[in-house]
């Protein structure tokens, strides 16, 4: 008797994901970790098969669409039978000199090359000859989970010994999230039902509900209203794209900065990320001005295991960067104020209902509203607060980290903060038809973070 594959349908959230490729913008969700040395193939296979594939399922089932009249039965994860590794696991030599530029062409060039659907939708390239060490540049597709739980999927295939691998004692790193109190304040807002009818607890309760109520309003109608500038930034979106990064910025300068000025470690590297699209916008446009960014934040229970079906369940919030023409000192401050007043919004429940409910509409109009949405901003920036300590690939250290979120419709320019074990790395994903020349925004945040510690 032939044995059924085993599958799973697609959360209504996930299936917006699923439909959303497009030549310029696809929805793949991009890693890469710099490793020390050399990886050992036979090792990190076991690593894959062992806290991957026989954990998370999705990893071992591929989209299937759903059948009926007008799409009524739901698209399905579905196994596939006698998974070969191979496929998804792909050995590349670069050829001398193997240097930063050589790994950022071969990223930049998977940038726009659609997963194939006939096989689970992820991709992971160890990738040898680097002039220091090797890579890991994995691609996975959003259908599967959002950026913050995948982050903390490939974590878990991490370790905090040499040997941890075979010896047994393996631990994933505690989660960390980015925006832990955009996170928290967000769950303070939520509405809730009194447990009790008590008259202050419903005049407590009135009140609450006004206050949200209003400031509600102002964040939905910030989402509704807010439109990405024409600048040097903007543009219809091609199929191209490209991958620069930083390298590793010591995370204790930064946070010196932020002890000075009574910001945190996000507002000072969001500010910098702020004075370095203005510094572009003059030296293309000759003026400068804000620049709407995504922001994602995590709602799922931190302390909580991921499922196994993983999946999406984030928000969004809309942050006006301040790149106006402010001098550093000052473009600090006002990123610092503009954080503050999302961290007391609702905005992250608000978008949160939003994409369930836009999940729920059907392909047609799923697309259209989501591209509605992108237009909002230029891109989506990430801000992830990685291990504290150094971590182990299959006996290998990890040197540091990148990732990239996909952006949607004609969003152009995405951005990637990721700390790790005492530094900072900042990596841009560009459009190369609108930034065709992504080094001198990197090369400008870098001056921004200078500026900022002699302010």
């Amino acid at each position: 008797m032939t044995r059924q594959p085993r599958e799973h349908r697609v959360d209504p959230v996930d299936a917006i994901w699923l439909g959303m490729d497009r030549p310029q913008n696809l929805m793949v969700i991009e890693a890469l970790m710099f490793l020390d040395g050399p990886l050992d193939r036979a090792r990190f296979d076991h690593v894959v098969r062992s806290r991957l594939l026989d954990v998370y399922p999705v990893f071992s089932r591929r989209p299937v669409p759903g059948r009926g009249r007008f799409g009524a039965r739901r698209a399905r994860w579905r196994d596939v039978p006698d998974l070969d590794l191979d496929q998804h696991v792909h050995e590349v030599h670069l050829d001398a000199p193997g240097d930063d530029a050589a790994l950022q062409a071969y990223v930049s060039g998977f940038l726009g090359t659609p997963l194939p659907r006939d096989r689970p939708l992820w991709d992971i390239h160890l990738v040898q000859g680097l002039r220091e060490g090797s890579a890991v540049y994995v691609r996975l597709h959003h259908a599967l989970a959002d950026g913050i739980a995948l982050t903390q999927v490939l974590l878990s295939l991490t370790d905090e010994t040499p040997e941890a691998d075979r010896d047994g004692t393996h631990a994933p790193p505690q989660p960390h999230h980015a925006l832990a109190d955009v996170v928290q304040a967000a769950r303070r807002v939520a509405p809730e039902v009194p447990k009790m009818l008590r008259p202050e607890r419903v005049r407590r309760g009135l009140l609450e509900g006004l206050r949200i109520g209003i400031s509600g309003v102002a964040a939905l109608r910030k989402l509704l209203l807010t439109s990405n500038p024409d600048t040097a930034l903007s543009g219809a979106a091609g199929a191209h794209k490209a991958a620069v990064w930083s390298e590793p910025i010591e995370l204790e300068g930064v946070k010196q900065i932020a002890r000075a000025t009574g910001a945190t470690v996000n507002d000072v590297l969001v500010a910098a990320l702020a004075g370095a699209l203005e510094q572009y916008q003059l030296d293309h446009d000759g003026h400068a001005v804000d620049i709407p960014t995504m922001i994602p934040v995590n709602l799922r229970p931190m302390h909580l295991p991921l499922p196994r079906e993983l999946g999406n369940r984030f928000a969004l919030v809309l942050l006006m960067l301040p790149s106006g023409r402010l001098d550093a000192a000052d473009r600090l401050a006002e990123t610092k104020r503009r954080m503050d007043v999302i961290k007391r919004s609702p905005e992250p429940v608000i978008t949160f209902a939003l994409i369930q409910g836009i999940g729920r509409l059907g392909a047609r109009l799923s697309r259209a509203l989501v591209t509605f949405f992108a237009g909002k901003a230029g891109g989506v920036t990430t801000n992830v607060p990685g291990p504290r300590e150094a971590r182990y690939l299959a006996g290998t250290r990890i040197g540091s980290l990148l990732g990239w979120v996909p952006g949607s419709g004609e969003q152009t320019v995405g951005t990637c903060i990721f700390t790790y074990a005492g530094t900072v790395r900042v990596g841009f994903k560009v459009d190369t038809r609108v930034v065709p020349d992504p080094d001198r925004i990197l090369g400008a945040f870098h001056a921004e973070i200078e500026a900022l510690a002699s302010v």
